[in-house]
């Protein structure tokens, strides 16, 4: 029986489609790769679907402040940009974007001179720097091994990020993205969206950290002049 399952996890493993977003559904009843599943892999499926949700949720409040952003990427609707970013089998490579992802993505999101889709090109690196940073999984089985480091570093990437998406300016001065907003009523909720993804992937890298005896090294930045970490 130990060497069936043994066998399963092997095939499960070589057969997973890397590259895509996770499922935001969970199987109901009983489902036989449940065996092959240890109370860790559970957890790092909970917390990255968490994480692509709030991703998602990132998505559509950007391209709700910045409809034109869409447009240039020539999807008919904000929901239709999202769907291609989320629900099609890309393995997050956009000839838009030159077929780049991960931190490459995102440094394009926020170049001044970048003339395409910038929400695009930020979730696309967010969302695909986070799975390099999960072995670029979709589901997880008992031979699949997490790096605390990979996603201790991805939290860091993803603080950096939003400061950047906060403070950049084309050369007129104005936001390349438009984001939170300061006023009478202040509209903080992507600074609360990109909190929550943080504090998952910490969560899961304490996690990791605790159960596989890893150190992982903590790393302090001036935020001004913090450069991404390496996620892999």
């Amino acid at each position: 029986m130990a060497c069936l399952m043994l066998a399963l996890a092997v095939a499960l493993g070589g057969c997973s489609s890397p590259g895509t977003a996770p499922s935001e559904q969970r199987a109901r009843g009983f489902d036989l790769r449940q065996l092959l599943k240890t109370d860790i892999n559970r957890v790092a499926e909970r917390h990255q679907q968490h994480v692509f949700a709030s991703l998602r949720r990132l998505a559509d409040k950007l391209y709700k402040r910045n409809p034109g952003e869409w447009r240039k990427g020539g999807a008919g609707s904000a929901e239709a940009a999202i769907s291609r970013i989320f629900d099609e089998k890309h393995r997050w490579r956009f000839a838009s974007l030159g077929n780049r992802r991960d931190l490459d993505a995102m440094q394009i999101a926020l170049h001044p001179e970048y003339r395409g889709d910038r929400v695009q090109a930020l979730v696309v690196g967010l969302a695909s720097m986070v799975q390099t940073a999960l072995g670029d999984r979709e589901v997880f089985y008992m031979l699949d091994d997490l790096e605390p480091q990979h996603i201790y570093n991805a939290a860091r990437n993803v603080e950096i990020a939003a400061w950047k998406l906060a403070t950049a300016r084309d050369p007129s001065g104005r936001p390349l993205l438009l984001s939170n907003e300061m006023g009478e009523v202040a509209n903080l909720s992507f600074e609360r969206e990109f909190g929550r993804i943080i504090g998952l992937l910490d969560a899961l890298a304490d996690i990791v950290e605790d159960e596989t005896d890893r150190t992982v090294t903590r790393v302090v930045q001036n935020l001004g002049t913090a450069v991404f970490l390496p996620v892999y």
